[in-house]
């Protein structure tokens, strides 16, 4: 009876929270059909079957861009994808396949790719095909193990008292939907805010796992997702998202441009930083509006590079973030954008093999340039507009629910012609 109470009030918590957010509109593109329009909010966005929004496509539709990459570049992180994905009965055929190339190269890889999968174009829910591409990166930070004078703004480790409630158990169609929050006595009630957590009092002292020297890094690194944090010494630890507070994040950047403090060309990372080593009495005041607060965990130092959602590290410039209710984790896609701030194409094989808060929609990516800092100064003005097919194999099934939207939404587009 108290887990049946339990799940009532976490599902009561979900809807007052989450039923006044709007999926971030990813493209200005006129609609390529009449469909209907489908309220955005997340609780109607729930209802939707995932990859519901792929329509099949042709490879003539890419066959020039896709036969001008050097496709070898990606297939370390495709396999690396189908290290996990050949657990899955939809993966395992064309992940053996892949085992069974012994000696990759970029003719056979990409005949690989053309014989045993199907292309699909990546849409939003008004039917474009166009979306913002941006990039992030892994930041090097300076910091202590122990609290000094230089180094005293902490990165947590996962709280024990933080409770996470997978809500799919139940509830099928919350699939990735989890609720986190604390017990006081018999209520699950949430967790502590930015605010509380930053505040007087520090009430997650003892859980700190490092220390560095300047709050807007770290409120960045939280962004990124992971960091290399290098100490006075010589050594170096490399540290990966562990866990989160259960609150919606918010965009330090469009809360500064609401509140007229910059300017929507301003709105870079850079231009950030920029505003806070000129504000530092104002600081805490904007980071406390993004309530989210990101805990971290200590990974191996021989990493070939951080650990994205779907569990192996990916790989600089071939792994991109994406919305997994649009794109399957893990899947090869190719993308279809440009260098940041430029016109110059970039397109390219990717895997997507990590996901983000703020990466929400069917045409929407993060592209990993690596770490350091060229890598994020190309991530910190990426913002670009471009397209996205998924690549998913030849005999793969969608889930029912997904094969009866498809054919409605069909069956619109075609009444609507």
């Amino acid at each position: 009876m108290r887990r049946f109470v339990l799940l009532l009030l976490t599902l009561f918590l979900v809807s007052c929270a989450e039923v006044a957010q709007k999926v971030e509109k990813t493209s200005n593109v006129k609609s390529n059909c009449d469909c209907p329009k489908i309220k955005t909010e997340k609780e109607d966005l729930a209802k939707i079957p995932d990859y519901g929004f792929l329509k099949k496509s042709d490879w003539s539709e890419i066959e020039s861009s896709f036969e001008s990459d050097n496709v070898l570049l990606t297939w370390t992180a495709w396999l690396r994808s189908c290290s996990v994905l050949k657990q899955k009965d939809a993966w395992k055929k064309v992940c053996d396949l892949a085992d069974d190339i012994k000696e990759p190269s970029d003719e056979n890889i990409k005949n690989y790719f053309k014989k045993y999968f199907n292309l699909y174009s990546a849409t939003n829910l008004d039917g474009s095909d166009t979306g913002m591409i941006t990039g992030y990166y892994q930041p090097i930070l300076k910091g202590s193990k122990i609290k000094t004078s230089h180094y005293k703004i902490p990165l947590y480790t996962t709280p024990k008292d933080l409770i996470t409630v997978e809500l799919s158990e139940v509830y099928p169609e919350l699939k990735s939907k989890r609720l986190r929050g604390k017990l006081v006595g018999n209520k699950l009630m949430p967790y502590l805010s930015r605010a509380e957590i930053d505040g007087q009092g520090s009430p997650l002292a003892g859980n700190e796992i490092v220390w560095v020297e300047d709050p807007v890094e770290a409120f960045f690194l939280e962004i990124q997702g992971s960091g290399i944090i290098q100490f006075d010494n010589g050594e170096a630890m490399q540290i990966g998202y562990a866990d989160q507070n259960g609150y919606p994040f918010k965009a330090i950047g469009s809360t500064l441009v609401q509140k007229k403090e910059i300017t929507m060309a301003e709105a870079s990372m850079e231009g950030i930083k920029n505003w806070a080593r000129k504000n530092i009495t104002k600081l805490r005041e904007f980071l406390n509006m993004n309530a989210s607060y990101v805990f971290f965990r200590k990974l191996p130092n021989d990493l070939p590079g951080p650990i994205g959602a779907l569990g192996v590290s990916i790989e600089a410039e071939r792994s991109v973030a994406i919305d997994p209710k649009f794109v399957p984790l893990g899947a090869p896609i190719f993308l279809s954008t440009t260098q940041p701030n430029t016109n110059e194409p970039l397109e390219r094989l990717m895997v997507a093999q990590d996901t983000g808060g703020a990466i929400r929609g069917g045409v929407r990516a993060d592209f990993y340039w690596g770490s350091g800092d060229e890598a994020g100064r190309k991530a910190g003005s990426m913002k670009q507009q471009g397209k996205i097919w998924t690549l998913l194999p030849r005999d793969y099934v969608f889930p029912k629910a997904t094969q009866e939207f498809v054919m409605k939404r069909n069956r619109i587009e075609e009444a609507s012609k």
